[in-house]
């Protein structure tokens, strides 16, 4: 397994308030993304705090021999204590009211993705051509779409895409969407924020990573084709490659 990540405060925004995070736990290899908000950089607090919560429990949270199931139930209590931990940072500091972030979590264990999420972060999974999306967006458009009220392709440019339903930090408690997959060797994950996705649709994104032979070149390559879409947001992408180092040895 390879992985590479990317990560860029694109052509409008002041601060990169995206945090994101590679770690390596006994078997299992966590990746992390965090898209924070709040204005006046408090959003880059806030993103930066809930990564490194989850960073600092993980370690001591994953176990050699874990079920499907607990390890999901890990994953969840982490979001949820790192919820309260930005949420309670918000309230000791008046220069913080009001900030937030979304978080996503992934653990790559025994050919099993792990992932558990809170905001609009996307999880897609390359296997042979196809892309699929993992994650469904917090999103008050995505609701739209789920109740049929407009289309897939009219989500794309509606002006509330951006208007999340749930997120870390603005509430006591909040719970994350949690679930698991099985992957496959060849396989391709992509996590990314919304400065991607927003810009780059997802054929642009699968006609990308489809060319990939380098997965640092491909990362740059995604977060290049968001700024030359006009980069109006901070941009983070991390590429896993899950064929294993001694098959592409043997190429």
């Amino acid at each position: 397994m390879r992985f590479a990540s990317a990560t860029d405060k694109g052509k409008v925004r002041q601060n990169n308030e995206d945090f994101h995070a590679i770690l390596s736990v006994g078997d299992s290899t966590v990746f992390v993304v965090a898209d924070g908000m709040g204005g006046h950089a408090v959003g880059e607090i806030a993103s930066r705090t809930a990564v490194e919560f989850a960073l600092s429990t993980l370690p001591r949270e994953l176990e050699h021999d874990m079920s499907v199931s607990q390890i999901e139930n890990v994953l969840c209590e982490t979001i949820e204590k790192a919820n309260v931990r930005v949420y309670l940072q918000s309230l000791d500091n008046k220069e913080y009211r009001g900030m937030g972030t979304t978080l996503t979590l992934a653990v790559l264990k025994d050919w099993r993705l792990y992932i558990s999420h809170i905001g609009d972060c996307r999880v897609y999974l390359m296997h042979g051509s196809g892309l699929e999306r993992l994650t469904v967006d917090h999103t008050l458009v995505q609701e739209l779409v789920d109740r049929g009220s407009i289309s897939e392709k009219e989500a794309q440019n509606h002006p509330k895409r951006h208007v999340l339903v749930r997120s870390l930090g603005v509430n006591e408690y909040m719970e994350p969407d949690t679930y698991s997959f099985d992957v496959s060797e060849g396989d391709l994950i992509l996590m990314c924020t919304d400065g991607l996705y927003g810009y780059v649709d997802e054929l642009g994104i699968r006609k990308i990573m489809k060319k990939h032979k380098d997965l640092s070149a491909c990362a740059k390559q995604l977060v290049d084709a968001a700024n030359d879409a006009g980069g109006g947001d901070n941009i983070t992408v991390i590429l896993v490659d899950c064929t294993p180092d001694e098959a592409k040895e043997s190429l």
